[in-house]
């Protein structure tokens, strides 16, 4: 394929991660990891629950206890107490008191809650005890997983509820691929910094900074730099060269700059490296694209129109470098249009009506149009030469 041949969104995506290889693997403290899929599966350390214990603040029964009747009441077990050392002969008499969570004595066959008892509550030296189910309210050793047993998958991505299972099984880092760091490199001489420069007549402040900061936080990726373009690629040379070599990114994302203009600096400083792909990804928004090595580090060249910007963003770099939802399906709920030869990335909604997720277009297609998409939450692709109708079940990309 040459570079005056379109690529699939697939087939470009394909592009990207053998451009930008796979992040190594490091161990995280387990907070730190959370909103990472796991590079590796994570094994149990040991049983869980780790022993025999009681869901309920009830009686423990041993099977002579389980016909129900007035029992002699034992001592109280508490949560974090060895019943070993309060009841040592177990269960052969008495039903003893046991907290939730605390460890079950030797011999338990059951437990039942202290309110379905008479007295309903603690403190008496006997009680009555209905008849009970053998095994009832009894947490038991290894019911979640068993030491050994594979407790969270390759791909998992850690959440909150991970975090807690990790720390119940004393497991205190995680292996996820080491977040990339990225030089983002935005501008051009008609843009402005948004500090006073960019208020000309003919100017443009600058969205694409501070937006792809945004993004890549988003998708955990950590931002190391920014380098302002000119529309002298010497000048810029110098500035990407020396913002490389300070920061050591594992890569450098561009926008703008890499179509056929008379000032399209990126293209100009970039196209000569060996290597270097600048082409079109059958798409709109978002045609134009480039991949290329500049000074040792892998260089993503985006277009520079600000929704072009973020939709790029979304397909190319964010799955590659950092973590996005995944790709969901939802019926069309009002109108769409598509193009013959390319697939249109429309900035959608998504919403639930009678338990069915659907999908609307919002503002409108051009790719300038930035204030009319803050209200999409994701990307409604619509195949080339397809025409779509109400009903119909599309592709969306989360945002």
């Amino acid at each position: 394929m040459t570079a005056d041949t379109p690529r699939t969104p697939e087939e470009h995506l394909d592009a990207v991660r053998a451009l930008l290889g796979v992040r190594p693997v490091a161990d995280v403290p387990v907070c730190e990891a959370v909103g990472h899929p796991l590079a590796t599966a994570v094994l149990a350390v040991e049983d869980a629950p780790r022993f025999d214990n009681s869901q309920m603040d009830g009686y423990a029964l041993g099977s002579r206890h389980l016909a129900g009747g007035r029992f002699p009441v034992g001592p109280v077990i508490a949560a974090g107490a060895d019943p070993a050392a309060i009841v040592p002969l177990g269960l052969a008499e008495a039903v003893v008191p046991v907290m939730t969570g605390a460890k079950l004595p030797a011999g338990t066959a059951a437990v039942v809650p202290v309110e379905w008892c008479t007295p309903g509550e603690f403190g008496a030296s006997t009680v009555v005890v209905p008849t009970t189910p053998a095994g009832q309210f009894m947490r038991l050793r290894g019911s979640d997983t068993v030491a050994g047993a594979e407790l969270l998958p390759a791909g998992h991505v850690v959440n909150a509820r991970t975090v807690g299972v990790a720390s119940a099984q004393g497991i205190t880092t995680l292996p996820v691929h080491r977040p990339a760091r990225v030089l983002i490199c935005t501008g051009g001489d008609e843009v402005g910094d948004g500090h006073g420069a960019g208020s000309g007549v003919a100017m443009i402040r600058d969205a694409n900074a501070p937006m792809l900061d945004a993004l890549c936080r988003q998708a955990g990726i950590r931002v190391v730099g920014h380098v302002r373009t000119t529309d002298d690629p010497v000048a810029f040379g110098a500035l990407l060269t020396a913002a490389v070599r300070r920061t050591g990114p594992d890569a450098v994302i561009t926008s703008g700059g890499i179509s056929h203009g008379q000032f399209e600096v990126v293209r100009q400083l970039l196209s000569s490296t060996p290597g270097a792909w600048f082409g079109h990804v059958a798409q709109q928004p978002g045609g134009p694209q480039g991949l290329v090595w500049y000074d040792g580090v892998p260089v993503v060249c985006l277009p520079g129109n600000p929704v072009s910007t973020m939709v790029s963003f979304r397909l190319f770099v964010a799955p590659v470098l950092g973590v996005v939802p995944e790709v969901e399906t939802a019926v069309l709920a009002g109108p769409v249009t598509g193009q013959a030869h390319k697939d249109s990335f429309h900035r959608a909604v998504r919403s639930v009506v009678d338990g069915m997720v659907q999908v609307q277009v919002v503002g409108g297609a051009g790719s300038h149009l930035l204030a009319q998409s803050v209200t999409a939450d994701c990307l409604l692709r619509v195949p080339a030469g397809t025409a779509p109708v109400v009903g119909d079940v599309m592709t969306v990309y989360p945002l």
